[in-house]
């Protein structure tokens, strides 16, 4: 029977999270079918069926540590029936002895004394733990999952009587829900209460591996480089003009919409070249040139912000550009973004406009030395050829590592990707 394992890592990725289970014992298996997920503090990878069969066996647990190229459960033959066996508890739960409807050391399942074999529903790893941790009836516990399935939610719910649940680490057990052979006159656990819900309820969740990956790295930035931001504004009304003058021929060839974050690409890339040092990283006492244009867009998931790279910007059109950005934001969403797609990366560019923000100071990507700041559009009064008139305003900003960029040649470089936004045809002229 093959053996499901956690994939290949990179260099810089250690360990991962079991983050959910998609098939349990029992289940039948299409080759290509995703069997798990497992997070790393960059990505999601799927864990994918390279047969058909039926899984046989899950030896970790959802939330537990797993490292690159472990074995994480069994796939077997079609027809073949599940193991008995379930992953093996925690420490703490094996030295307390064997847990009601878990496997024992030897790997000999114990049936519990309350539930006549055969009468509760298949539950998945996860479910058994819950199930098992709270003395709930499995058979009592309505079902919301496919195929009338158990989920983990539900056995969360049951647990804690429609509360939120706060984790068995966190949240003392009420009287009512203890295993049968925890006394009711038993001090209660050291941990802290469940929240009750309402309006000052509270909820401890802990950080993803990629949020604390996130906050590492912006933390050592912030130690590390000498940060500073210079800001400038731009008139968007030409840009404006551009894409609404050309906009459907622009759809009607390449299949996408003509957005800004492609005209802000190539004006990022052009300065770029003008100015080889925002392009440049630091290494040690030693600063590395590149001498190729991979941006990072910055976007928005809902397990934390993401950075795909576009690779080689100088050779890709706008079209190319745009298409680029919508396949990682549809990428971003399902949470199917690669370590490859984001390793790398020579400068960044982030929108806080997309969300409303005026004005903000982006903090750089490290190893990378710069990153540009979009903004949302606004209105306003400004003057023009000595009048004053209403224009299509957006402030831009420009976080640079003091300890190589000079104040000059950051401002000089935000001062081109003003000019060429505002005279978006130079773009196209290579002017």
């Amino acid at each position: 029977m093959p053996d499901i394992k956690v994939p290949v890592f990179s260099e810089s990725v250690s360990e991962g999270t079991l983050l959910a289970w998609h098939k349990h014992p029992g289940d039948p298996v299409k080759r290509g079918d995703v069997l798990a997920e497992i997070e790393t503090d960059k990505v999601v990878l799927e864990v994918t069926a390279l047969q058909d069969g039926v899984m046989q066996s899950a030896a970790r647990n959802e939330g537990d540590t797993v490292l690159s190229e472990e074995v994480i459960g069994v796939l077997g033959e079609a027809g073949s029936a599940p193991a008995v066996a379930t992953p093996a508890a925690p420490e703490a739960d094996r030295a307390a002895g064997p847990v009601t409807g878990e496997a024992t050391a030897a790997g000999t399942a114990v049936q519990p004394d309350s539930q006549p074999a055969g009468s509760a529903p298949a539950l998945s790893p996860a479910v058994r733990r819950v199930v098992a941790e709270h003395g709930l009836d499995a058979a009592q516990i309505p079902a919301s999952g496919p195929k009338g399935n158990i989920t983990k939610q539900d056995a969360v719910v049951a647990a804690q009587g429609g509360a939120t649940y706060q984790g068995p680490q966190e949240a003392a057990e009420p009287a009512s829900m203890r295993a049968p052979s925890q006394p009711a006159s038993a001090p209660a656990p050291s941990a802290p209460a469940p929240v009750a819900s309402g309006p000052r309820s509270e909820q401890r969740v802990p950080m993803t591996r990629i949020r604390q990956r996130i906050a590492e790295r912006l933390k050592e930035v912030q130690n590390t480089a000498a940060l500073l931001t210079t800001f400038n504004e731009v008139n968007m009304k030409p840009s404006m003009d551009l894409r609404k003058k050309y906009q459907d021929q622009f759809v009607a060839k390449h299949g996408v919409k003509l957005g800004f974050m492609s005209l802000f690409v190539r004006a990022a890339t052009e300065a770029l070249k003008a100015f080889p040092v925002v392009n440049a990283s630091v290494e040690g006492k030693d600063v590395i040139y590149h001498g190729y244009y991979d941006l990072g867009i910055a976007v928005a998931s809902d397990r934390g912000l993401v950075v795909p790279v576009l690779r080689d910007t100088d050779a890709m059109s706008l079209a190319d550009i745009e298409k680029a950005i919508a396949g990682f934001a549809v990428k971003a969403k399902a949470g199917k973004l690669t370590l490859d797609d984001m390793s790398g990366g020579t400068f960044s560019i982030t929108n806080g406009g997309t969300f409303g923000s005026m004005m903000s100071t982006p903090i750089i990507n490290a190893p990378q030395s710069a990153i540009l700041g979009m903004h949302n559009i606004i209105e306003r009064p400004i003057a023009q050829n000595g009048q004053v008139v209403i224009a299509p305003m957006m402030y831009v900003a420009l976080s640079y590592d003091h300890r190589i960029i000079d104040g000059k040649e950051a401002v000089q470089f935000l001062v081109t990707v003003k000019n060429l936004l505002e005279d978006p045809a130079r773009l196209l002229l290579d002017l």
